[in-house]
C-alpha cells in the first residue's frame, strides 16, 4: 500500500538527535506498529540452529540494528532518490522462532513472513543463518502465486542435500527450494561462489536445478558493468527476490560470519552491483550470516546495515 511522500513517518534525524541516541530500530526507523501502511518491513529473523561452523547468527539482527546507526538515510545520490519519503518504510521487529525445533521454526519463519507480505509491499529480513531463505521464499511464493527469480550472492552453493544426514541447515535451503518449485529455473543464479567443493558433481547438481554461476575471480576479468549486465539479462521482467550471505564479502570487508571465505568480493563491488540492479522487480529480500561475535569494530554489521539500506534504495525505484 503505497503512501503519500508527505504521509510517510522517516527516520529520526541525526541532525536533531545524534546518532548515538533515539530508536534502537533498523536506521531509527518507525516501528510497524505505528504507521498506517507500509510499503518494505524491515525484519529480524534472529536463527541459527541450521549453522554448520561458527554460530552467533542469531544475534545478527540486532547488530545490524545498531550499526544501522551509521547511515545517512536522507538521500541516496546514486538513485537519486530519498527512499524514506517515497515509501513508508518501518522495523517490523523481529520473528519469533523455536531455537531447539528446526522444523519448528521453519514454519513460524514461514508464517511470520506470510503475514508481514500481506500487509506490506516485501520484506527486507535479517538473519539469523541462511537456513531462513527456504521459509521466505516458501512466503514469497504463496503471495507472488508462483516461482519468483532468484538471485544468491553467497561464497558457497547452499544447495547441497544434507550436512550429517540432517535436510535443513544453511548450507541446504536453495535444494529445497528446488524441490518445491520455489524459484525459475531459468531466471535465477549465484553470484560470488569461489573455494573448494565437496564433490566433482556439486556443479553438476546444481546446475541440473537451473542456475547459472558468477564465479567471484570473474569480477577482476569482467568487471561490475558486464556482471550487471549478465545478471539483468538473466532475471529478465521476472518478480526478483535477492537472497545475500554475507560471506560473499572476503572476511577482510567481513569477518564476523559463520563461515569465511578468502578472495571474496568487496564492498565496493557489492553496493555497486546492487545499485546495477535498479529497476529489476524485486519484491523481497534477505542479508543473512552476520556473526557479531566474530566481528570487530562492527565492520561486518555495517556492510550488513548499509547492504540493507541499498535495497530499501531498489524498492524506491521500484515504486517510483
Amino acid at each position: 500500500m503505497k503512501k503519500k511522500n508527505k504521509d510517510t513517518i522517516q527516520p529520526v534525524s541525526g541532525t536533531i538527535v545524534p546518532r548515538f541516541a533515539g530508536p534502537s530500530t533498523f536506521a531509527r526507523l518507525p516501528e510497524l506498529r505505528d504507521v498506517e501502511g507500509c510499503d518494505v518491513a524491515i525484519v529480524g529473523i534472529p536463527f541459527d540452529a541450521g549453522t554448520s561452523y561458527r554460530p552467533g547468527a542469531r544475534f545478527g539482527p540486532q547488530s545490524i540494528r545498531q550499526a544501522s546507526r551509521h547511515l545517512r538515510t536522507n538521500y541516496h545520490p546514486d538513485y537519486d532518490v530519498e527512499p524514506f519519503k517515497v515509501q513508508q518504510v518501518a522495523d517490523a521487529g523481529d520473528i519469533t522462532c523455536n531455537p531447539f525445533n528446526i522444523k519448528e521454526a521453519i514454519h513460524q519463519i514461514e508464517n511470520g513472513a506470510l503475514d508481514l507480505l500481506k500487509q506490506t509491499g516485501g520484506i527486507i529480513s535479517m538473519g539469523g543463518d541462511h537456513t531462513i531463505a527456504f521459509p521466505l521464499l516458501r512466503a514469497v511464493n504463496k503471495i507472488n502465486e508462483g516461482p519468483v527469480a532468484l538471485v544468491h550472492f553467497d561464497a558457497h552453493l547452499d544447495t547441497w542435500d544434507t550436512y550429517m544426514g540432517a535436510p535443513f541447515t544453511h548450507g541446504t535451503p536453495f535444494r529445497r527450494a528446488r524441490e518445491e518449485g520455489l524459484f525459475l529455473d531459468d531466471a535465477s543464479m549465484h553470484v560470488g561462489i569461489r573455494g573448494p567443493l565437496y564433490s566433482r558433481d556439486d556443479l553438476k547438481n546444481d546446475e541440473s536445478f537451473g542456475f547459472k554461476i558468477i564465479h567471484c575471480d570473474e569480477f577482476q576479468t569482467e568487471g561490475i558493468d558486464k556482471i550487471v549486465s549478465r545478471i539483468r539479462k538473466r532475471v529478465g521482467n521476472n518478480p526478483l527476490y535477492l537472497s545475500i550471505d554475507i560471506d560473499v564479502l572476503d572476511p577482510a570487508f567481513a569477518p564476523g560470519t559463520g563461515t569465511p571465505e578468502i578472495a571474496g568480493m568487496s564492498t565496493r563491488e557489492m553496493v555497486n552491483v546492487i545499485r546495477g540492479l535498479s529497476g529489476l522487480k524485486l519484491i523481497s529480500a534477505d542479508v543473512v550470516e552476520v556473526s557479531p561475535a566474530y566481528d570487530h569494530a562492527e565492520v561486518t554489521s555495517l556492510a550488513a546495515a548499509t547492504i540493507i539500506y541499498e535495497l530499501t534504495n531498489l524498492f524506491a525505484k521500484v515504486k517510483g
